[in-house]
């Protein structure tokens, strides 16, 4: 199981992988056509090439020699809402915005290995800290980050699709 940061040859895998995981972070009530609306304006190719273009964004990939078990997607730089400007304590700060598991990598540790690989290139880089956005009832994904260090520091309004949903922020400081 190899992290490394993506490339252009792994976008195609990317798009397949962000549309069959993002599901996964929404509530069971999420209308579908929501979560296909989000996929194909922030998970397209298009978008992820962007990413791999800009210097403020990285991209990670867990390869597991079967093909890409996992990505996340950081940001570095002041949060873009004023509102979470306003929850996250810690300067410098880096966005975790994506940190998604192939179903089939669940329970196998790859998600746990790129949250280190985020917090460690993360402080490499300066980081006071690293914040995230959570949607409030995806109780799993508030376990796993909690479990790494993560704590709540207050909510902000997400939409997907033509629904907006409740989100915790969480921060998690950095040494």
């Amino acid at each position: 199981m190899t992290v490394r940061t993506a490339t252009e040859t792994d976008v195609d895998a990317l798009v397949e992988l962000a549309a069959l995981t993002f599901p996964l972070a929404c509530p069971p009530d999420m209308p579908e056509a929501d979560m296909a609306a989000f996929v194909a304006e922030h998970l397209s190719a298009g978008r992820f090439r962007a990413h791999l273009a800009n210097d403020d964004a990285e991209v990670l990939v867990v390869d597991d020699g079967v093909g890409l078990a996992g990505y996340t997607l950081t940001f570095d730089g002041e949060p873009y809402d004023l509102v979470i400007a306003d929850l996250v304590r810690s300067r410098p700060t880096v966005e975790l915005s994506k940190c998604y598991a192939d179903p089939r990598a669940h329970g196998t540790g790859v998600s746990s290995r790129l949250m280190e690989a985020v917090l460690d290139r993360a402080a490499s880089r300066g980081a006071a800290s690293v914040w995230l956005g959570v949607n409030g009832r995806n109780e799993r994904a508030q376990r796993f980050y909690a479990k790494h260090g993560f704590a709540v520091v207050g909510e902000r309004r997400f939409v997907v699709g033509g629904r907006t949903e409740d989100d915790l922020v969480l921060e998690r400081t950095l040494p």
